[in-house]
């Protein structure tokens, strides 16, 4: 299921998978999402839906049923509400979804992390495959795809919000990453890249010690989800947070770097203490484990 959006890199992976799709054996199915935050997007949508019935392609459409909210970020929303959909309908369909990412993207993802001032999982940028994800174009400029689309004399459609440095990846898009090689007189997308995957590696295996580490210091129960605090207090940092994150995963939270460091904060304060969580989840501390756990239904908060 290729994810499509109109513009060059995603209609350059279209394309592209449909005249191989015999050759890699597969079946192509067009995904197009609608964050109807724009007036034209709606002509956007129907030119992905004439690309896929030209190519013969199956093509789904998913529109945005939310808005932002006050003071999020229209970039983060849109990634979410875009990807919810996408991973629904490869899952209803049984599928695995292609996105258009390139090497420029990567590059661009990892310098952002760099800005946030973000830790080693974010350095190693995006994933060639993260099932039930895929990005097949990753190690491919943007522009190559351009002139991809030019051989076949394509219109790939051209985004206004793609263009617009108010948004923190085109600033670094369009003004960050060109001053930077500028200064530095050589082009830097391919170094960014290239230290992405060798910090990948070592991300993996820290993972993989992360999770002999977790098997003992994890115990799930049908209520709550406990974690050894002696045995938290004696991983490095690098695995401890680690183990905590997969202990938030279980919990049903999807963990941001502030809720690790409040239970990290837990492990390491004295007994009785307690943090509240989003989605109602409480981690609290009595002495011998961690607890993360939510107050049954019909308990006061």
């Amino acid at each position: 299921m290729v994810a499509c959006s109109g513009g060059p890199d995603s209609l350059c992976l279209l394309h592209a998978l449909a005249r191989i799709q015999r050759l890699l054996r597969v079946r192509l199915a067009c995904f197009h999402f609608d964050h109807r935050l724009r007036k034209e997007s709606a002509r956007d949508a129907a030119y992905v839906r004439g690309q896929a019935q030209r190519l013969a392609i199956p093509f789904y459409l998913r529109e945005a049923t939310s808005k932002p909210r006050r003071g999020e970020s229209v970039e983060a929303w849109a990634r979410t509400v875009r990807y919810a959909s996408l991973l629904e309908l490869a899952d209803e369909l049984g599928g695995v979804a292609a996105t258009g990412h390139t090497a420029d993207d990567q590059a661009e993802t990892v310098l952002l992390a760099l800005l946030r001032g973000a830790g080693l999982d974010a350095l190693t940028g995006m994933r060639p495959e993260a099932r039930p994800v895929v990005r097949p174009l990753l190690e491919t400029t943007r522009e190559e795809t351009e002139a991809f689309c030019r051989a076949l004399r394509l219109r790939p459609r051209r985004d206004a919000m793609n263009r617009d440095p108010a948004y923190l990846r085109v600033a670094v898009r369009r003004r960050i990453l060109p001053q930077l090689e500028r200064a530095a007189g050589r082009g830097l997308r391919a170094t960014m890249v290239r230290t992405a995957s060798v910090l990948r590696d070592d991300a993996d295996l820290l993972d993989e010690l992360a999770a002999v580490a977790a098997s003992r210091v994890i115990v799930a129960t049908n209520q709550e989800v406990l974690l050894r605090t002696d045995a938290v207090s004696a991983l490095p940092r690098a695995l401890s947070t680690r183990v905590i994150r997969r202990a938030l995963l279980e919990a049903g939270l999807i963990p941001e770097t502030s809720h690790v460091e409040s239970v990290l904060d837990l492990a390491e304060g004295r007994r009785g203490r307690q943090v509240s969580l989003p989605d109602r989840l409480r981690a609290r501390s009595d002495g011998e484990y961690l607890r993360l756990s939510r107050p049954s239904p019909g308990a006061r908060a």
